[in-house]
């Protein structure tokens, strides 16, 4: 997990230059406007369901944008924890519920605000922050500091290396308010739903097949080579062995694993 860039992140990888592509090109034609949701016009007078499927496509300026594709490279430590498969389930389970959740509470809390609340911003700020409640929840805090905020010793604040991300986070939530809260505090439900397991099973055990992240199906003969080797690493540690000359001597860690080694 300490390698740079998006070694062993590969999902992460299409994600972030994705949004970074699609947020260019949707500038670049002039299309803008096609991405983000009205309640009203868009949904209760012209019917634009379609809205509701593509509003997570793309950030629709450049400052949601930065700190939006900020936040997710920071969040592709996930995969590398999981792994590409369950990355990929995690982003295919929790996008339908990160897509139609803002929206529903847009349109329960517009009427309570006398019309104020009706526009979403456009962009996938909601799946960021359901991948953020797995990154605040499963990444520990490597280190702390302080920061001095007056030349009083006493008047200080204290940040961990994680203090970074929750800034970038905190400024996308921020950027387009009160929409961008919203679909902030929707995802962030999602991904402490998922994370608690608050819904079917299924929803958190399904996986994406392995194909789709480059993976190959595991056969029993693999399964049999790691039990192998598992097996072998334990008889050797601490296990007595003839020497070179047929003496016994007792053979530690490292020997099981150099034989490891050897056997790659």
């Amino acid at each position: 997990m300490l390698a740079s860039g998006f070694t062993a992140a590969t999902i992460s990888k299409w994600l972030f230059f994705g949004t970074i592509v699609s947020s260019i090109l949707v500038s670049i034609t002039d299309t803008k406007y096609l991405f983000h949701i009205q309640l009203v016009p868009h949904i209760w007078r012209y019917k634009q369901y379609w809205r509701l499927l593509i509003w997570q496509s793309c950030y629709n300026n450049s400052s949601e944008l930065l700190f939006g594709v900020m936040t997710l490279y920071h969040m592709r430590i996930l995969e590398r924890l999981w792994g590409s498969r369950k990355f990929a389930s995690f982003l295919v389970t929790t996008l339908p519920l990160t897509l139609l959740i803002p929206p529903v509470i847009l349109a329960l809390l517009r009427p309570i605000t006398y019309s104020t609340l009706n526009v979403l911003p456009s962009g996938p700020t909601p799946l960021i922050f359901a991948l953020l409640a797995q990154y605040h929840a499963m990444i520990p805090t490597v280190y702390k500091y302080r920061l001095l905020i007056s030349s009083s010793s006493t008047d200080a604040v204290t940040c961990s290396d994680k203090s970074l991300v929750y800034l970038l986070a905190a400024q996308l939530a921020l950027s387009s308010i009160p929409g961008s809260m919203i679909g902030a505090a929707a995802g962030w439900f999602v991904g402490t739903a998922w994370r608690r397991d608050l819904g079917p099973t299924s929803w958190t055990t399904w996986r994406v097949p392995t194909w789709i992240t480059g993976g190959k199906q595991g056969t029993g003969e693999d399964f049999d080579n790691l039990r192998r080797r598992l097996e072998g690493e334990g008889r050797g540690v601490g296990s007595p062995i003839d020497g070179p000359e047929g003496e016994v001597r007792q053979r530690g860690s490292g020997g099981g694993f150099q034989d490891y080694l050897r056997s790659d």
